[in-house]
């Protein structure tokens, strides 16, 4: 039996006054999975995530999470997601433990204090727990907007930039933790990140936009063939520059004068 995937969106826009923000993008996540969203500044990403949360309404297709469809019957699952973002700040007066309470609570979390206990162990918070947030550096609050994107075990988990102004150890250690989580409990994370390093470690499938649309779709080491790049970043370029049908068209060629067939995109991108 098929399972029914976490995350299902089908020809998604999204439109504001003039500007089409999200052009009939279609794409779904099966459970425990871990998928990169990437594109540049103004692709569309951000929308398509606010949409995933229930925070934007689609001007047109739908958005299933969990198999509930957003925005209207978000209060079924919204307990059962979360979203991190290092941009996003906390009540600055408030100590580490006190923002961490607050959340744990709208999230329904059973044991607070123990669940906070657990997590500031987990992700080195516990000599932070008393701080005030607005005191802390940046890869401080990096860590606590994790343990709060933790805090009720989401099944499905929305990350924008995770591992952003942390050293690359620590950087490092987030990955790791991210990953155990993700396997320790069958989450589904969709990854949005600059840093394709971590997209190449991390995620399986990686789902490219531009301008509203989704230009590219496929795992990693696929795209690096199909681009014929060495690593994804460069591949990121060349679609962010419009150099990506070049790249492809030249591979298509170069394939054909040596017998081979190049491979193919995902079905589902556009």
């Amino acid at each position: 039996m098929t399972q029914a995937p976490a995350i299902a969106v089908e020809n998604l826009v999204k439109v504001y006054k003039s500007v089409t923000a999200v052009a009939g993008v279609s794409f779904s996540l099966p459970p425990g999975s871990m998928t990169a969203l990437l594109g540049g500044n103004g692709a569309g990403k951000s929308t398509t995530i606010a949409m995933l949360m229930g925070l934007v309404e689609p001007s047109a297709g739908t958005v299933h999470v969990l198999g509930a469809r957003m925005p209207g019957e978000r209060y079924r699952v919204l307990h059962r997601m979360n979203f991190e973002s290092p941009y996003v700040d906390m009540p600055m007066r408030l100590t580490v433990r006190q923002n961490l309470g607050v959340f744990a609570r709208l999230y329904g979390v059973a044991d607070v204090a123990a669940r906070i206990a657990a997590l500031a162990d987990d992700l080195d918070l516990v000599e932070l727990l008393d701080r005030p947030t607005g005191n802390l550096s940046a890869g401080q609050n990096t860590r606590v907007a994790l343990a709060k994107a933790l805090l009720n075990t989401p099944a499905v988990l929305l990350l924008d930039e995770p591992t952003a102004s942390l050293d690359p150890d620590t950087a490092d250690w987030v990955r790791a933790r991210l990953d155990k989580f993700r396997k320790e409990n069958g989450a589904t994370v969709l990854l949005a990140s600059h840093n394709m390093g971590e997209v190449e470690r991390l995620c399986e499938r990686v789902i490219i936009m531009k301008q509203g649309r989704i230009v590219d779709d496929d795992t990693p080491a696929a795209l690096l063939a199909r681009y014929g790049r060495a690593t994804l970043e460069d591949v990121f370029l060349d679609v962010a520059r419009g150099r990506g049908e070049a790249a492809r068209a030249q591979l298509r060629q170069d394939a054909g004068d040596a017998g081979e067939k190049p491979a193919p995109a995902r079905e589902a991108a556009q």
